[in-house]
């Protein structure tokens, strides 16, 4: 039976194209803008995790509290024994401390006067340690506008906006003001070694990057640190990996009577980040259950198009003794295998928008460079196991669900109607 289905549904184009074109489309959709939802949550996921969430991030207990004023007066002390420790006992992650700082940027003239002056977002990372991954995981290596990165103690990185502002060029100096871990005034003089545009307005806004041995020094912050943020060395997000990790370190290093204590969060648990992750995870949900409605709805007018046309057959397959039921029976394997075949030629379709997506992606660093979001530049689909079956789903359930409404028509079929269209 299902071999004279499908001979059926090949050879006469009229009865099965339309519907096999409907559900292909669809079914490109579903793929498609699933591979692309999910691979722009996942690049927001991945950016703010490199930049400022790390995997897990450990602080002090009241410096988690304040983290959006940078308290560096509240930063985890004795890093070093810290971080020895963490190597020892998570062997599987990768540890990096950061410190943050705001400040004032003065740029003298040729009599040391000052010629300009402008707010600061400092980042310090180690850029000078061998083998450090921290250029290239804060993408601090591709943004290099002029110059190079810092080959010693004493230089700084700075944004291309603010060297163009004032004029500053590689290797001249600048002077950062601002305050230390103590309270007290705090100034230090830098060489320019190069300038830096991420071509986002969050990140371009008066960026200073400096190494963290400098910014130890400049801050009075000897041994210690603002954060401490902890990478998988698989570089993806293990949720409930993580939450083991957060765990295990508070049970043993967190105490809730002490402010001071170290106390580590997890990506999910920083800048709402549990919400995108959810909807990471639920997208092809939605998708599926947006297009099978849909679908649907276009397929159920499709079926009741083709139920007219196809009236007298119905009618000469009840005349010639065949049940309704194995009409309707019929009917609606036919539409498996349409949906099936749709289905096939949407996913292949879907797959390969996809992996032209993932391969090149979309840049949109013109749309977003004047927004005060931290959002990737370049959007990338993303594939993944799931692409490969989440269509069948809307294709296959959406021809059958409108097959079987239009497929009704058969029982209300009266015999002596049927007699009299004969007769006719």
């Amino acid at each position: 039976m299902i071999k004279f289905i499908l001979k059926g549904i090949l050879r006469d184009r009229s009865r099965s194209l339309l519907p096999v074109i409907v559900v292909a489309a669809g079914v490109f959709l579903t793929v498609f803008l699933s591979s692309y939802l999910s691979g722009v949550f996942s690049d927001m996921i991945d950016l703010s995790a490199r930049f400022t969430t790390g995997h897990v991030k450990i602080m002090t207990r009241a410096y988690a509290e304040n983290q959006e004023q940078m308290p560096n007066d509240l930063a985890l002390f004795n890093v070093s024994a810290l971080k020895s420790e963490l190597i020892s006992e998570y062997p599987d992650m990768e540890w990096v401390e950061r410190i943050h700082f705001g400040g004032l940027l003065d740029v003298p003239d040729e009599n040391g006067e000052t010629r300009g002056q402008g707010p600061a977002a400092g980042t310090a990372i180690d850029l000078l340690s061998s083998g450090s991954s921290e250029p290239e995981r804060m993408n601090v290596r591709k943004s290099l506008v002029k110059g190079s990165l810092p080959a010693n103690r004493g230089e700084a990185l700075i944004s291309d906006d603010f060297a163009e502002k004032f004029d500053v060029s590689v290797g001249n100096e600048i002077t950062l003001f601002g305050s230390t871990m103590n309270g007290s005034m705090m100034f230090k003089t830098f060489v320019v070694s190069g300038t830096l545009r991420f071509g986002n307005a969050f990140l371009d806004r008066g960026a200073v990057f400096i190494d963290i041995l400098d910014a130890q020094e400049a801050l009075d912050m000897n041994d210690a640190s603002g954060e401490i943020l902890g990478y998988f060395n698989d570089r993806e997000y293990n949720d409930l990996k993580a939450l083991s990790v957060k765990e295990k370190f508070n049970a043993k290093y967190s105490s809730i009577t002490d402010e001071f204590s170290p106390e580590m969060l997890r990506l999910v648990d920083q800048n709402d980040m549990g919400q995108y992750l959810m909807m990471s995870e639920n997208v092809g949900s939605i998708m599926i259950i947006i297009f099978v409605l849909a679908m649907s709805v276009v397929l159920w007018n499709t079926g009741l198009l083709g139920g007219l046309r196809r009236y007298s057959e119905y009618g000469i397959r009840l005349a010639l003794g065949e049940e309704k039921k194995h009409i309707y029976g019929t009917t609606i394997l036919e539409a498996v295998l349409i949906g099936i075949i749709g289905s096939l030629v949407g996913t292949a379709l879907g797959l390969g928008g996809a992996w032209y997506l993932q391969t090149y992606g979309l840049n949109l660093g013109s749309v977003t460079q004047n927004m005060g979001m931290m959002i990737p530049t370049v959007l990338r689909a993303k594939i993944s196991p799931a692409l490969f079956y989440i269509g069948f789903f809307p294709g296959v359930i959406a021809t059958v669900l409108g097959n079987a409404l239009a497929g009704l028509a058969i029982y209300k079929r009266k015999t002596s109607r049927l007699f009299k269209e004969l007769e006719v």
